[in-house]
């Protein structure tokens, strides 16, 4: 029996401290036999087909695995679960989702489960030996969950911030998974007409650009001189020779990361870049001025409406 056990922990100790059923028939010499541990309380049930050791800690990564491993193998994390995983701005721990094809479900377990017709194979892929929903899909689900819009738009700008998705990616997936019927795609078009950027105030910076009818700057870009990086900076407006950045409510207030900051823009007005910057509060409070200044720095750069 030790060496049956040693066997069934060294599975278990991968899984969360969990085992299947057919892992335990594969142990054991019969099914009778870990049956014993059973009645012993070393294994208990966990949710269909699983079975947890004795002691094993309750956590949410935990749920999750019992999830996948009753669902099967054509199982994934997905919505609010997977955003966890994948990083997303907006996003706890706490939520247990799981996506199957539609053909996949049956089996009841304490968990909320979704269907699709539609999990492609670009759809799924394994984050911390979980299988999960990509970034994309993972967009596009919430969106259909009706979360609330700003959650989606952190999602987002998470995932091109973490280069997980881009909007591209994400128009692309969109266009294939449309079809009537599906809440929350036009919600998706909207948001991501001003996506692109990394955080929730430059995705502002880039409505207020829009809805001034200002040309569109290109957000997140790498400044280098010749194979040194000199900055990666926030817009980018190419033909006008114009850097525009935006400074959260802290900004950077130590001595040395302002003296970073000052070397950087140094070297990028040195290289023949105008750069302006905009506050937190001039986004979000000033946006008049914000108009006002920025349609007057691209005009004196040459732009005509």
């Amino acid at each position: 029996m030790d060496e049956l056990v040693g066997r069934i922990s060294a599975i278990a100790a991968q899984q969360c401290g969990l085992v299947t059923i057919e892992q335990l028939d594969r142990c054991a010499s019969s099914r009778s036999t870990w049956r014993r541990l059973v009645a012993a309380g070393w294994l208990r049930p966990e949710v269909p087909r699983v079975y947890a050791v004795a002691g094993a800690p309750e956590s949410w990564h935990r749920h999750l695995r019992a999830g996948l491993l009753s669902l099967g193998p054509a199982a994934a994390v997905s919505h609010r679960a997977a955003a966890v995983i994948h990083g997303f701005d907006r996003s706890h721990p706490g939520a247990v989702e799981f996506t199957l094809p539609r053909s996949g479900r049956g089996r009841r377990v304490p968990f909320t489960v979704h269907t699709s017709g539609h999990l492609g194979r670009t759809d799924v892929l394994t984050v911390d030996g979980h299988r999960v929903t990509s970034a994309t899909r993972t967009v596009i689900d919430l969106a259909r969950l009706r979360v609330p819009p700003a959650e989606i738009e952190a999602a987002i700008d998470s995932a091109v911030r973490l280069q997980l998705s881009s909007p591209i990616v994400l128009e692309k997936r969109l266009g294939e998974l449309r079809g009537p019927g599906r809440w929350g795609c036009r919600l998706l078009d909207d948001l991501l007409l001003d996506s692109g950027g990394h955080t929730m105030l430059e995705r502002r910076f880039l409505r207020l650009v829009r809805t001034a009818g200002l040309p569109r700057p290109r957000p997140q870009v790498v400044q280098r001189r010749g194979s040194r990086t000199v900055a990666r900076v926030d817009f980018l407006y190419d033909e006008f020779r114009l850097v525009v950045e935006v400074s959260g409510k802290t900004g950077h207030s130590s001595p040395a990361e302002r003296s970073k900051d000052a070397h950087r823009r140094n070297e990028l007005q040195e290289m023949g870049w105008v750069v302006y910057e905009y506050t937190w509060h001039h986004v979000n409070h000033e946006t008049d001025y914000v108009r006002r200044t920025l349609t007057a720095r691209l005009a004196r750069a040459g732009w005509t409406p």
